[in-house]
């Protein structure tokens, strides 16, 4: 449908005013001095705040515009409350470490508020074209902040990795979308679906999906396309790794859904194979490589490739009740990885990165505050009760269940309770071990420990509290 008024774009509008906000950015960071940096941060932030206000509230409403490649419906608006609460989280912990370090720029915000535009438009996307304008958005933004510290041979090293195989990740995405719009001869997601779902399924459209599928997974980070995921960790400012590893997981599920789900579902009997076949590398691979890390953020990083097979466990049980359990898994984990880093952040100071194990140690004895903040952290990731990814466990366990997927459930079963090791170790230095040598105090900025502090009780609270969530994410998927 055509535009003819402001009124056929009003669904758009969270979208547009992150993008207005971007470029309002641009012009303001040129009138600003460097002492006075803060001001465009915050109006960073406040443009996030004002766009995921605009969706809590419905302003704009629902429906299609774009002639139906963007569509605003339920499970999109809950997927960006995610993505902004995430975007928010994220800019208020870059502030106080790039500044400290001198290498807080301009252009930070402004790629941040780029990449969760394309992420908003990611989850939104009604066509082909719109789903590789809003990965391409994404992608190109998080490769340039990996890199913002350029005097870092490890960031530089990493951001060099991540555009690569990012970019090799692309163009299988593209050839499988181009298979795909060969064999159907159409770019909109619902006609897709149509074609894929009646008469015989053409080489050229299952040859397409396999290659997409291909292209989400390196999105993800699962196995065995994660080869980028502990370097890019590892070699990022730990605010960026917390963007780019907790927000990007929502808009990939959007993109997963949008695709096989809404696009694809008449083939559904071979992609729910391929994801459970995901699943299981990305637990084994995950898991076991994890149990051998001694950098914390490299064992976030492998742990993050199990937490993808947990994801795909749910979606591989299929129908509305595994993708709202798999949306309620990724909304967990982007939580949960966020209270994770910023813990990381918290500890660290100008020369200390606190990203290995051993920087833990004994840290109960030294500040009891911080030890059970993180402790909270590590038992949800570890998915013990009454925690939030205990629950968010349970859920895709039970959808795989639902899906004729025993066999699936019982290996997700068996590497939970592996998994829970990695976690636990950190939670035993910081209470059993001595600490090696004089350690930096922790970061003292109240602010910063305070939005941490409430970042990590609201892994318990809506641990308690996890039902209405989880009703949200049902409704998302309602026929």
């Amino acid at each position: 449908m055509p535009v003819r008024s402001l009124a056929d774009i009003m669904p758009l509008l969270p979208e547009l005013v992150v993008v207005v906000g971007a470029f309002a950015l641009l012009m303001l960071d040129l009138f600003v001095e460097e002492r006075n940096r803060i001001v465009s941060h915050v109006f960073s932030i406040l443009v996030v705040a004002a766009a995921t206000a605009m969706i809590a509230f419905d302003v704009g409403g629902q429906g299609t515009v774009l002639s139906g490649m963007f569509v605003r419906d339920t499970a999109a608006d809950v997927l960006k409350l995610g993505i902004g609460v995430v975007g928010i989280l994220s800019l208020i912990y870059t502030w106080p470490y790039l500044r400290a370090r001198g290498l807080y720029k301009g252009e930070v915000g402004v790629l941040m508020l780029f990449a969760i535009a394309g992420m908003m438009f990611l989850v939104s996307a009604g066509s082909l074209t719109m789903v590789y304008v809003g990965l391409e958005m994404l992608a190109l933004c998080s490769y340039a902040l990996v890199a913002v510290d350029r005097d870092s041979p490890l960031a530089s090293e990493a951001a060099i990795k991540y555009f690569v195989l990012g970019a090799l990740a692309s163009g299988l995405l593209l050839y499988g979308l181009s298979l795909i719009y060969g064999a159907t001869g159409s770019l909109m997601l619902d006609q897709i679906a149509v074609a894929a779902s009646v008469g015989p399924k053409s080489m050229m459209l299952i040859t397409g999906v396999v290659f997409v599928v291909a292209g989400i997974a390196f999105k993800f980070g699962a196995a065995p396309f994660h080869m980028w995921l502990p370097d890019v960790y590892q070699g990022a400012p730990t605010p960026i790794t917390l963007f780019i590893g907790a927000a990007p997981k929502l808009a990939a599920f959007g993109m997963t859904y949008r695709l096989l789900e809404v696009g694809a579902h008449g083939l559904d009997h071979h992609w729910r194979l391929l994801l459970a076949g995901l699943a299981v590398l990305s637990l084994a691979i995950g898991n076991l490589s994890a149990l051998l890390q001694t950098n914390l953020k490299r064992l976030l990083a492998y742990s993050t490739v199990s937490h993808v097979g947990f994801l795909f466990i749910g979606m591989a049980g299929g129908g509305a009740q595994g993708f709202a359990a798999a949306m309620f898994y990724a909304i967990s984990y982007a939580i949960m990885t966020s209270a994770a880093f910023a813990a990381i952040i918290v500890m660290s100071s100008r020369g200390f990165e606190a990203d290995r194990i051993d920087d833990y140690k004994g840290l109960n004895a030294r500040n009891p505050w911080l030890a059970g903040m993180i402790l909270c952290v590590m038992a949800s990731l570890a998915g013990l009760p009454p925690f939030l990814g205990f629950w968010a466990k349970l859920a895709v366990l039970k959808a795989a269940l639902q899906g004729d997927m025993l066999w699936l459930a019982i290996v997700g079963v068996v590497f939970a309770v592996i998994g829970a090791f990695y976690y636990l170790r950190v939670i035993k230095a910081m209470y059993f071990d001595e600490p090696e040598g004089k350690l930096p105090p922790p970061n003292e900025d109240r602010p910063l420990r305070v939005v941490f502090g409430v970042n990590a009780l609201a892994l318990l609270a809506l641990g308690i509290a996890w039902n209405p969530i989880m009703e949200w994410c049902q409704r998302a998927f309602a026929a």
